[in-house]
């Protein structure tokens, strides 16, 4: 799984003209699921993101996290995560799930982060949505439950 993590002071996605979801302080989250995900990699990364430690303290260190700061959690899926791009001029998307298995694992990983104590809200599966985000720092952190970066 890879995920595109910032660091939000408000966030919301809306579809077909309507707000389905919104955040104030805390992480949007894009995520991609790839072909070999398993349960095991969404683990690892609700783990990760709930826990990183780039919010700021009172002494302007990157030293606290979602959960210290009682933040939410917005999870758009994006299959382009796994767009390649190194041949030709049009993405190979041949590295992502199938939907069937990526909304499995991307339910999952929502569920992992609302269990780590976390409130999340969630784009629409599938849908074309827009995103709206203002992303503070700017803070933004690539992640791979496979760690190729």
């Amino acid at each position: 799984m890879r995920a595109v993590v910032q660091l939000s002071d408000c966030a919301s996605v809306t579809v077909d003209e309507q707000e389905i979801a919104a955040i104030g302080t805390g992480l949007t989250v894009f995520l991609g699921v790839g072909q070999d995900d398993t349960e095991a990699d969404a683990h690892y990364l609700a783990e990760k993101i709930v826990n990183l430690r780039i919010f700021h303290d009172e002494a302007g260190k990157m030293n606290l996290s979602l959960k210290d700061i009682d933040g939410d959690l917005l999870v758009v899926s994006q299959f382009t995560l796994y767009g390649d791009c190194r041949k030709g001029r049009r993405p190979s998307f041949d590295s992502a799930a199938a939907p069937q298995i990526a909304i499995e694992l991307y339910e999952t990983f929502m569920k992992l982060c609302r269990n780590l104590g976390v409130r999340v809200a969630c784009g629409q599966f599938q849908a074309e949505m827009i995103v709206r985000l203002t992303n503070h720092g700017p803070v933004t952190m690539l992640l791979d439950s496979k760690r190729q970066f």
